[in-house]
């Protein structure tokens, strides 16, 4: 395809939690195969200087996502816990927007725009162009790229660096072929130049 990055590009790592890795408490299986191509990913717009946001969950413990509470899922990236931390191996730089979402109790958030100051960031930058991986393809990816595209970014699914929990069998496929007909553009690392 042979992208070529500007200065109206950003890079939106979602959720690449350790709580959503393999030992985590709500893993998404060989999700931290998407850690080094994401870090290709880093490395390419930090050397253009261009934008990176890393959006994370930050639960308070009583979360409504989580069982005890009436959610579907266990406990997972309860704010200032090892498992929130980002994977130890994800190449984060000191200049990368840390977006934390799902912080309230009462609140849900599967999207980085959700209840977040993400899109009045990026238009702050004067943003057109967003590039979205990580954690996990069928949930925050899913949501955080349809996100994009309803404000009106050109925004680009990076296949080769998003993973997903298929809890039944092609809902990864079908989150994919939704992004997609939505208007999301998939990509992996060799379209970027």
């Amino acid at each position: 395809m042979g992208l070529t990055l500007s200065k109206s590009d950003a890079l939106i790592v979602v959720d690449v939690q350790r709580d959503f890795c393999p030992g985590g408490s709500l893993a998404v299986p060989a999700g931290d195969r998407v850690v080094p191509v994401l870090n290709r990913y880093i490395g390419r717009f930090s050397a253009g200087s261009l934008p990176v946001f890393a959006t994370r969950d930050w639960h308070p413990e009583n979360h409504m996502s989580f069982e005890a509470y009436g959610g579907p899922w266990p406990p997972h990236c309860v704010k200032g816990t090892d498992g929130a931390k980002f994977h130890p191996e994800l190449k984060l730089h000191e200049s990368t927007v840390i977006v934390s979402k799902a912080t309230e109790p009462g609140e849900e958030a599967y999207s980085g725009f959700q209840g977040t100051e993400l899109e009045s960031m990026l238009r702050k930058l004067k943003i057109k162009r967003v590039f979205v991986g990580g954690l996990a393809t069928d949930y925050c990816v899913k949501n955080t790229v349809l996100d994009a595209i309803k404000a009106g970014f050109s925004t680009f699914l990076l296949t080769d660096a998003s993973m997903g929990v298929d809890v039944n069998a092609g809902d990864c496929r079908r989150a994919v072929d939704q992004m997609i007909s939505a208007g999301a553009i998939g990509i992996t690392f060799s379209d970027v130049s």
